[in-house]
C-alpha cells in the first residue's frame, strides 16, 4: 500500500516530537491512552490483571460446532465475508495441529489429533512484536494484556501483520462495509473501512458490559447441548484462583511457537487431566 502526503505527515510529526526532545511527551500520550482504554465505565465490568484463554480441542466434536464459534465471533463484529479465501478477514477460524504448532512436532501422536481442527485467534502475547513495529501506536496493549487495535490510526502499513508470527491480522484489501448487508450489520459494533488491519481483541466491548467473549459463551452453550464440559475457558492468568488457572494445573497445556518469547495468553489442551 503506497503512502499518501497525509500519512507521511503523521509518521514525519511523530518523528519531529521525538526529535526534538519530545520523548517523555509522547510517553505522557501513550500513558493517557493506555489508561483511557483500560478505562470500564459500567461496575458490572469484567476485570483481570492478565486475560488469558484456554481451548480444550477435545470437547469439539464436530464442524458444526467449530462453525457456531465462528459465527459468534464474526456476526457481532461485522466480520465482512467477501466469499473468496484470498481476500478473508479472520478473526478467530480453525487449521490443523501441523500449520498450529509447526515447532511442536510429534511423530508418535494420534491421526485423530493431528487431523483435528484447532481453534485459532489473536494470542494477546505478554511481549507482542506487533505492537513494537506499529509507527502510529494503532497496535497496543492494555494493563490488562489484552492487545488491541484502533483502525482510526492505522495507516495500512501491515508492519504488525509481518511482524505476528501467527497470522492473527487480517488486512482489509476491499470494503468491508460493501460484505455486510443491513439486515445482518450489528449496529452496536463500528464497522471498518478498506486499507486497515483488524484482528480478535476478546470482546472487549463485552467485557465492559460485564460478558465473557462470544466465542467462550458459545462453547458453554454447545456444552449445556451435549451434556459435556465448555470447550474453552477464560480468565485472569494472574489470579490463583481463576477458571483458567484451575484448567492449567489440571491438565497439560501447550502454546504456540513458544521458543519465540512472545509468551501467547492462549493455551491449547491437547490430552486429558495430568494424574488421570
Amino acid at each position: 500500500m503506497s503512502m499518501d502526503r497525509r500519512q507521511f505527515l503523521k509518521i514525519a510529526g511523530i518523528s519531529t516530537v521525538l526529535g526534538l526532545g519530545g520523548a517523555s511527551v509522547m510517553r505522557g500520550v501513550r500513558g493517557s491512552e493506555a489508561e483511557a482504554s483500560h478505562v470500564m465505565t459500567n461496575e458490572k465490568a469484567l476485570t483481570a490483571k492478565r486475560w488469558a484463554m484456554v481451548i480444550d480441542v477435545s470437547k469439539f466434536r464436530t464442524e458444526e460446532e467449530y462453525k457456531r464459534l465462528i459465527k459468534a465471533c464474526h456476526s457481532i463484529h461485522n466480520v465482512p465475508d467477501f466469499g473468496e479465501p484470498k481476500d478473508a478477514i479472520k478473526w478467530i477460524w480453525t487449521d490443523t495441529y501441523e500449520h498450529t504448532f509447526p515447532t511442536q512436532p510429534n511423530e508418535y501422536m494420534g491421526e485423530s489429533v493431528k487431523e483435528k481442527p484447532f481453534v485459532l485467534l489473536c494470542n494477546h502475547c505478554a511481549n507482542p512484536p506487533c505492537v513494537r513495529v506499529c509507527p502510529t501506536k494503532a497496535t497496543f496493549k492494555r494493563k490488562d494484556g489484552i492487545v488491541m487495535m484502533d483502525q482510526h490510526r492505522c495507516i495500512g502499513c501491515r508492519f504488525c501483520m509481518a511482524a505476528c508470527p501467527f497470522g492473527a491480522r487480517s488486512f482489509n484489501y476491499k470494503d468491508p462495509r460493501l460484505a455486510l448487508k443491513p439486515e445482518d450489520e450489528n449496529k452496536e459494533y463500528p464497522t471498518r473501512t478498506i486499507g486497515v488491519v483488524e484482528k480478535c481483541t476478546f470482546c472487549t466491548e463485552r467485557l465492559s458490559k460485564g460478558l465473557i467473549p462470544a466465542c467462550v459463551e458459545a462453547a458453554r452453550e454447545i456444552a449445556k447441548e451435549t451434556g459435556t464440559e465448555p470447550g474453552m475457558y477464560f480468565g485472569d492468568l494472574d489470579e490463583p484462583g481463576s477458571e483458567v488457572r484451575k484448567v492449567l494445573s489440571a491438565c497439560y497445556t501447550i502454546r504456540r511457537k513458544p521458543e519465540l518469547g512472545t509468551e501467547p495468553s492462549v493455551f491449547y489442551v491437547i490430552g486429558g487431566e495430568k494424574n488421570a
